[in-house]
């Protein structure tokens, strides 16, 4: 098996992770609505305490795997080949450039749910 192939193939291994992951997260966000109601039903501080906390869990995992995607995309960009196509080029960098929205919007939600004590903002994992 040659190393491109290797590559790809445990690249794939790490993704299926990553769709574990995300199974995971969205049924603690299902969880964290379900705390965010209560909390808003009854004005219990437990409930907004324990909402808070998982909301940062959530946004703090996204972050590493928003990450780890972007680390992938700069080294496809970085093993671009001046004989790869113009079509490829610019489908790595569009890739690359999605990456980074992603990763600083994943940023920008993670510093909200750090800082929006009062549940001002609706914070949802997209």
């Amino acid at each position: 098996m040659n190393n491109e192939l290797y590559s790809k193939l445990k690249q794939l291994d790490i993704e299926d992770f990553i769709w574990l992951i995300y199974l995971f997260i969205i049924f603690y966000s299902w969880y964290s609505n379900s705390l965010e109601r209560k909390y808003f039903l009854t004005k219990n501080s437990i409930f907004k305490s324990k909402y808070n906390n998982t909301i940062r869990l959530i946004f703090s995992i996204l972050i590493i795997v928003y990450i780890y995607f972007l680390k992938s995309s700069i080294s496809d960009l970085k093993s671009l080949k001046s004989t790869d196509s113009i079509h490829r080029k610019n489908l790595v960098y569009l890739s690359f450039l999605g990456s980074l929205f992603v990763t600083i919007s994943g940023i920008i939600f993670l510093f909200i749910a750090f800082n929006d004590d009062n549940i001002d903002v609706e914070l949802a994992f997209n």
